[in-house]
């Protein structure tokens, strides 16, 4: 069972990224997942932004999809790697890292929603995150690691005008409810500042 799994919410800009990797900076053994994908220019320099600041030790797993399985075939080569350098068996798979960084749910359910035949098939669209959420939380249950899942809470604003963007929305929010059921701390990020929720 993982050591503890900590959702952080917020709006854009609220500083949750930030949050997450000040919250990481105190392992050493770090996996920043990235669920971003660089389509144009612009995301490419969020992307290179976001990037910048992350110490050099840690290690990066680009999974825009199937983020769970990603997280276990890359521990487990972690594994083999250390195995390979100290030949001792001090750290179980699970063990790669003390800290799993997930950035973020809000891109990775974008990114299902956009990869189904029909977008606007909710019952389609809901099975598929909660298939992708249902991963993510067995590889988390799976290993040893502490976890920090960052999500954006896109409730807040007005309903959106158009099928998809509410789709989006209330896909994403019960994406947000089934991480914090089973989170043992969930944040809430206002202007840089961490609101405990849980």
């Amino acid at each position: 069972m993982g050591a503890g799994l900590t959702l952080i919410l917020g709006e854009a800009r609220s500083g949750k990224s930030t949050h997450a990797e000040k919250l990481a900076a105190a392992y050493q053994r770090v996996a920043f997942v990235a669920t971003a994908q660089a389509f144009d220019d612009d995301m490419a320099a969020r992307i290179a932004a976001h990037r910048a600041p992350r110490p050099a030790h840690w290690t990066t797993i680009e999974a825009p999809r199937n983020v769970g399985s990603a997280i276990g075939q890359a521990g487990g080569q972690a594994h083999s790697q250390a195995l390979s350098q100290t030949h001792s068996q001090t750290h179980g798979a699970g063990d790669a890292w003390q800290v799993v960084v997930v950035d973020c749910l809000t891109l990775l359910a974008s990114n299902v929603l956009l990869a189904q035949p029909d977008p606007t098939d909710v019952a389609a669209v809901e099975a598929a995150l909660r298939c992708e959420v249902d991963g993510l939380l067995a590889a988390y249950r799976d290993g040893d690691a502490a976890w920090i899942i960052v999500s954006n809470e896109v409730g807040l604003g007005i309903v959106p005008d158009n099928a998809l963007g509410r789709v989006y929305r209330d896909l994403l929010g019960r994406a947000n409810q089934q991480i914090a059921a089973e989170a043992d701390t969930v944040l809430f990020m206002v202007a840089g500042l961490p609101m405990r929720v849980k």
